[in-house]
Order: C-alpha cells, then sequence, then structure tokens
C-alpha cells in the first residue's frame, strides 16, 4: 500500500542542512528515512558548496541544489535562489540546522510547512521563519534530526547513511593503498580538527602510530588537509616508526574511499571522522570541550574517548583550553584500538 502525506499525495520535500561536513554526514539518515517513508516523494537537499561534494549521486536524493558561500549577503542570489526554489513546488522543508540563514532557504521555498527545532535547537531567527517546531528529547544529534520526522509520521526509523563512492574515488583509494603497500589492512589516523581546541598532540598520535606498529604490525596513513595539516602528519610521521606515511592530498569522495577501506580510523571531533563512521569503519573519537555522548561517531562499534567536558557555549568551547583534549591519554588511546581490534 503507498504512503502518502496528508494532502494525499507523494510529498516534494527540501532538506535544508548548508554546512559543515560533519553535520551534513550526520543529517545523511534524515534522507534515507525519508526516502524509505516516502519511496515516489520528490526529495532535495540544499547545502553549501564544500558540503555538497560528498552528497553527489545520493541514492536517497533526486535533486542537489548547491548554494554558494555568502548567497545570503547578495540580493541577486537570493532572488535566483528563491525563484529555482519555488519551480520546484515544495510541500514541506525540514530544516536541520536551524539558524537564521537555513530556515530563510526553507520560508523561501514556499513551503507550507517548514519543520524545524523548537527549544532547544533552534536559533536565531528560525524559530520565527518556521512554523512547525520540534523539540529534541535524544542525546546524539543524529537521533535528534530523526526527531524532525515525527510531524510527517516517521518515528524511530533505521539509521542509514548511505554515503556515496565515485568510481573514480574507489580506483584513487585502491591505487593509494597499493602504492603505500598497505594492502594487507591499514589504520588511519587524522590530526586536524576544525577548531584548536579540538586539536590532540602530533606527538601523541605518533606514539598511537607506533604502537600499531610494533604491536599489530599494522601500517598507518596519515591523513591532512592544508599545509599546517600536511606540517602535524610529518611529525606523526617522523616519531611513528618505519609503518607510519604521509598520505598523499586528497578529495572528500577519496578520504571516504579509502576509510571505507581501513581497518581503523583515530581522529578528533571533524568531519573525516563522521566521514569514516558513516562509511563504516570502527573509529576512536577524541573528545574535549564538545560532549561525545551528543557528537561522537554514531554506532556501537565506535569508541568516543573523553576525560573533561567544557560547559560553556559553542563559541567558548572554540577556545577551551588544550588540556580538554591533552586529559586524554596515549594509554588510553592504544587501549581502544586494541579493544576495535579484538573484535576482528
Amino acid at each position: 500500500m503507498r504512503r502518502m502525506n496528508v494532502d494525499g499525495k507523494w510529498p516534494r520535500i527540501l532538506i535544508v542542512r548548508l554546512s559543515a561536513i560533519g553535520d551534513a554526514i550526520q543529517t545523511m539518515p534524515v534522507a534515507c528515512a525519508l526516502r524509505e517513508r516516502f519511496p515516489e516523494g520528490l526529495l532535495a537537499w540544499a547545502v553549501e558548496e564544500r558540503a555538497g561534494s560528498l552528497l553527489r549521486g545520493h541514492e536517497a536524493l533526486d535533486e542537489l541544489i548547491v548554494l554558494r558561500r555568502g548567497w545570503l549577503k547578495s540580493p541577486g542570489e537570493v532572488r535566483r535562489l528563491r525563484r529555482r526554489l519555488r519551480d520546484f513546488r515544495f510541500d514541506v522543508t525540514i530544516d536541520v540546522q536551524s539558524l537564521t540563514k537555513s530556515a530563510m532557504v526553507a520560508w523561501l521555498s514556499g513551503a507550507r510547512r517548514r519543520i524545524g527545532f523548537g527549544k532547544p535547537g533552534g536559533r536565531e531567527l528560525s524559530r520565527w521563519l518556521n512554523n512547525e517546531r520540534v523539540d529534541p528529547k535524544s542525546t546524539h544529534v543524529v537521533d535528534r534530526y530523526l526527531e524532525l520526522l515525527r510531524p510527517l509520521g516517521v518515528r524511530s526509523p533505521a539509521v542509514r547513511f548511505q554515503v556515496p563512492e565515485e568510481e573514480q574515488d574507489a580506483r584513487s583509494a585502491e591505487e593509494m593503498i597499493r602504492q603505500a603497500g598497505m594492502e594487507g589492512g591499514f589504520a588511519i589516523i587524522n590530526p586536524g580538527a576544525g577548531w584548536p581546541s579540538k586539536m590532540w598532540p602530533a606527538e601523541r598520535y605518533g606514539a598511537v602510530a607506533r604502537h600499531l606498529g610494533e604491536r599489530r604490525r599494522m601500517p598507518t596513513l596519515v591523513v591532512w588537509a592544508g599545509q599546517s595539516e600536511r606540517a602535524l602528519a610529518e611529525e606523526i610521521v617522523a616519531l611513528g616508526g618505519s609503518t607510519a606515511q604521509v598520505a598523499r592530498p586528497t578529495s572528500l569522495g577519496e578520504l571516504g574511499a579509502l576509510s571505507r577501506r581501513a581497518r581503523l580510523f583515530v581522529g578528533a571531533d571533524t568531519g573525516p571522522l563522521h566521514l569514516a563512521a558513516a562509511v563504516g569503519t570502527p573509529c576512536v573519537g577524541l573528545y574535549g570541550p564538545w560532549p561525545a555522548a551528543r557528537h561522537g561517531p554514531y554506532g556501537a562499534q565506535h569508541i568516543a574517548l573523553q576525560q573533561m567536558f567544557f560547559e560553556g557555549s559553542a563559541r567558548q568551547r572554540r577556545t577551551a583550553p588544550a588540556v580538554y583534549m591533552e586529559s586524554i591519554s596515549v594509554a588510553m588511546v592504544c587501549e581502544a584500538c586494541e579493544k576495535i581490534l579484538r573484535r576482528g
């Protein structure tokens, strides 16, 4: 029996999650749940350019609407976006981000039902621009995002990410693995983070790489983005022993393909960590200022380590002292790696 919306037709739905990479990845289960509930509905996603690269080809989506960064500051861009959105005749928007700029996209679409977060979660002007508001009860952000589907009759759906993989990214990843001589299995370390308060010392990552090489004979590939992270990667490899290597530059698609083929991923609360978790790679996540219970890699196969939690606003967490990350010891990370690897 076909399942329809309250108007007796297949709905036309717009997901709004503009940024960032990790948050876009953790929104993918929303798209999957909507596709399962409305298999013949039209499903689109509005996203900014960088995060949009991961969504191209996603099996749940019919349309990807990519916005230029800074679009809201350009009246011309706003008018063009409004015309494009109105052409789709959306019935419903799901504002996962629930900020002024994301709620503005929902409002510009002309959708009659605009669903977003109430309290907590709805910020800035979003609670006024969205006309159906959900007060989330869950802890983890993935489960909170899925709560936004309750007004559409979607409750407790299976969590699936279905991260797309392009053939050229798969070929590139497999070539990197062959060139590194890591066909027998390898770990990935990602030392970068979006904020200095999320960084774990490079020498400690190096000690973890050395442990994996000496104890497990498992090589480590250190991935990076930007010259500052490349310097960190080189420092880690210098300390990590003969089995550690610096990865060549990778796109997000290539990083996803590499992660899909790794046995283990170690890193802080970043987009690459959530990407690895979404493609099914067991992860050790390192958490300081941000709460791991809410933002950790999703799923029981992962381990999120946190010794200290910073009580404060997001702005304050971005400049939290290094002690919040440094309270995580090398021994704790190595033991978490061992626990995951012992599972086979």
